[in-house]
């Protein structure tokens, strides 16, 4: 049997971690975005930083997609689908990127500490004000 003892620096780090989880949880369980996924009416996109540098931007479709991060400090696999982006395979000791589930609105992130990754919404919904209503010769 293995036993570990942690110092209490890594208790402190932990605890940490795990409340900046629960507390991005709690806020998303308020605000109701845990509502089931529908086919926005924008052009959404996500995009995936890796030290604050941009590994990759993919478009959020319905078809199924995945996509690999690769770094020193490990791997992680994104499955894109049904217009959101989730972490479906990770190397990371705490597993806490799958705790934010598919995110699917602008905004929405998931944040990997050990990989030091990145991932948000963007996009812009349409914008029923630039629409004409009438033209006025």
């Amino acid at each position: 049997m293995i036993h570990r003892t942690f110092k209490q620096g890594d208790l402190v780090l932990i605890a940490v971690i795990l409340s900046i989880a629960l507390l991005i949880l709690g806020a998303r369980w308020v605000l109701g975005s845990s509502e089931a996924t529908v086919k926005p009416t924008g052009h959404y996109h996500a995009t995936i930083k890796v030290d604050n540098k941009i590994y990759k931007t993919v478009e959020l479709t319905a078809e199924t997609q995945y996509v690999e991060v690769q770094t020193s400090r490990g791997y992680d696999r994104l499955k894109i689908h049904d217009y959101g982006i989730e972490v479906i395979e990770s190397d990371c000791p705490q597993k806490i990127c799958f705790t934010f589930g598919q995110i699917t609105k602008p905004g929405d992130v998931i944040i990997c500490l050990p990989l030091r990754m990145i991932i948000e919404i963007g996009g812009q919904a349409p914008d029923s004000r630039t629409e004409i209503d009438a033209e006025v010769y």
